[in-house]
């Protein structure tokens, strides 16, 4: 009987223990847009509302300046894993081979503290994951329409829209596959809104009956700025293509997007998407619009595709957040929603991500913590996508690693006024030539003032944010500047030490290996 007492004491133990940890919902899109959220404002919020996203910063927090340390996917991800930077977690670039999952990770501490944990969707580190009691990942970037999903038993492809599949999955792993008597962290990592912006069939003709309002920098001319800004590979006049991106098979070259639809998409998919972008293509085809109409047309299509994506990422959060509901979880799970860094939208006449400047820089972060965080609570402090993993790891009670650099956030979701908060933050972009051609650049930014060093080509930039909002203007040689540029060139250096920079890390410039010169400077449309 004392056994049997004991035993059961211990069990009630355990229980309680598991109770008192928050459960963890972390959901992550790819190249969302603080743009596209209507919460954080903005020429798109009365257009493309975000209802359950906006319900998040409504009942919980909205961080406004949420940087990223290396504005691109892979990278974004390694850094969130291991609360480290690209040059210390080994993942500088999306082209690095693998993720090397045998060093520390968030998830694993989490699981030595009770947790169970889960990553259900986009992963896109090369690697297998680690410190996971449970992954289903898409294969590569993944497939919008019938993604193949690879597990620990193998490769599955599901039928659906990827969208909805990872949501299912997630719902699935939550109502049926996880421990109940254990604390969760689940990752659920959307694909969506990532190139080439596919909607689901019940989106495909959203926003038909409406124009997008333009950005006022669509047709920028870059003059005031460096090589870097007018050397890149990444407009919509002249690298977003009418075929593969746009959707029009007359244009595709290679026959991708032809083999794409034929071979992925069922026929009632195939049918929903020729219904919807057929006459409209035809349209295009027998108008042939050149110019500034041209990408004018091109601007419109993108930013519809991109908000149809959108829309389906808007509903998945608002499906998950019933379900905590509908089971007795919503008080004891924090919900966080973020995504891997920001994208151009059109500003600059640009798409993609990868500059400091602040549309790819700056990422979507909105935290829900029933009775911690204050609801409509307003964040205007420098954090990071570099804080995320000691946050988690003080919700749940852990220690943190000493060789993590970034900070928890969590005295700042309970509302604390927190003294030594960073004033600055280090931004080091390394893919180059590679994918859109911007050239590597490092930087450091506090809340007004952008310096940024575009080594290889041996450039500076200075913006100022609070005349200059749309970093239209490079002041680094302004003589009314020299002051700011000297502080912020001493804080750029403190930052390399405090990080732990390599010197090596950024390249002689009098090396002609690493002068490279990507496309002409873009033509200017008049």
């Amino acid at each position: 009987m004392i056994k049997k007492s004991f035993w059961w004491v211990l069990c009630l133990s355990a229980i309680t223990v598991s109770a008192e940890k928050p459960n963890i919902l972390f959901i992550f899109s790819d190249d969302h847009a603080t743009q596209a959220v209507s919460s954080y404002g903005g020429h798109l919020k009365d257009v493309a509302p975000t209802p359950h996203l906006d319900s998040i910063a409504k009942e919980g927090m909205l961080f406004k300046r949420c940087m990223v340390t290396n504005s691109i996917c892979g990278p974004s991800r390694a850094t969130i894993l291991t609360g480290k930077y690209s040059h210390l977690n080994g993942f500088m670039t999306n082209e690095t081979t693998k993720f090397d999952g045998a060093q520390q990770t968030f998830p694993k501490l989490l699981q030595k503290m009770g947790y169970q944990t889960s990553v259900i969707g986009k992963w896109h580190l090369g690697s297998e994951p680690t410190g996971f009691d449970h992954w289903e990942v898409l294969i590569g970037q993944g497939y919008y329409y019938n993604p193949d999903f690879r597990t620990p038993k193998g490769k599955e492809r599901v039928e659906g829209y990827c969208t909805e599949v990872v949501t299912d999955k997630a719902l699935n792993w939550l109502d049926k596959k996880r421990d109940k008597n254990k604390p969760f962290m689940l990752m659920m990592q959307h694909k969506a809104p990532h190139r080439e912006w596919s909607p689901a069939p019940k989106y495909l003709t959203a926003f038909d009956d409406v124009t997008i309002p333009e950005p006022d920098t669509l047709f920028d001319s870059y003059e005031g700025r460096g090589r870097a800004a007018r050397e890149q590979d990444m407009t919509i006049h002249q690298t977003m293509t009418l075929g593969k991106d746009l959707k029009i098979p007359e244009y595709d070259r290679k026959g991708d997007l032809a083999r794409r639809i034929s071979k992925r998409m069922t026929p009632t998919q195939l049918k929903a998407w020729n219904a919807a972008y057929g006459p409209k293509n035809a349209k295009l085809l027998k108008e042939k619009p050149t110019g500034k109409d041209l990408v004018r047309w091109k601007y419109q299509r993108y930013l519809k595709d991109y908000l149809r994506c959108i829309k389906s990422v808007d509903e998945s959060v608002g499906q998950v957040l019933q379900y905590l509901k509908d089971n007795g979880l919503e008080e004891n799970t924090i919900v966080i929603y973020s995504s891997d860094q920001g994208f151009y939208l059109g500003e600059h006449g640009w798409f993609d991500k990868r500059f400091m400047y602040d549309e790819s820089y700056r990422t979507p972060l909105m935290v829900k913590w029933p009775g911690k965080v204050k609801p409509g609570s307003i964040n205007s402090q420098i954090v990071s996508n570099l804080d995320f993993a000691q946050t988690f790891l003080e919700i749940a009670g852990a220690d943190q690693p000493k060789d993590m650099q970034g900070m928890s956030l969590v005295p700042i979701l309970k509302g604390e006024k927190v003294e030594n908060w960073r004033k600055t933050h280090y931004y080091h972009y390394y893919e180059f030539p590679g994918w859109h051609m911007v050239h590597r650049h490092e930087g450091v930014y506090d809340g007004r003032y952008k310096l940024m060093y575009f080594y290889d080509i041996d450039e500076w930039e200075l913006y100022d944010l609070k005349s200059d909002p749309k970093e239209m203007k490079n002041e680094f040689n302004n003589p009314e500047y020299a002051a700011e540029v000297k502080r912020m060139k001493a804080e750029l250096a403190a930052l390399r030490e405090h990080h732990k920079v390599p010197e090596n890390q950024i390249k002689d410039v009098s090396n002609p290996t690493q002068r490279y010169i990507s496309n002409p400077v873009p033509e200017v449309i008049k």
